[in-house]
């Protein structure tokens, strides 16, 4: 059974709070070098920016349409890859 946009950026809800964890400084980095740290989060704003692309390529595609979803489905997603690379260019 395919996904529908919901499942799909349900799915993303754990990268969004960990970037803004990471920015907010409450999610445990103990022991991670800030390098480690930033490599996380690019892998958390990686996997976002796939889901956000999510599109059928024909009609017999069932991909759910996540980037053609209104925006305030999405809009957590789309601010949480937009922190976190600002968090990347600024350590």
């Amino acid at each position: 059974m395919a996904q529908t946009v919901t499942e799909v950026l349900t799915a993303g809800t754990d990268s969004v709070t960990l970037i803004d964890e990471v920015k907010a400084g409450t999610y445990d980095v103990e022991g991670m070098t800030q390098a480690e740290i930033n490599e996380m989060v690019q892998r958390n704003v990686d996997h976002l920016s796939t889901i956000l692309l999510y599109e059928p390529v024909d009609a017999d595609d069932d991909t759910p349409n996540v980037k053609g979803a209104a925006g305030s489905k999405k809009t957590t997603h789309v601010a949480a890859v937009t922190t976190g690379t600002d968090y990347i260019a600024a350590n």
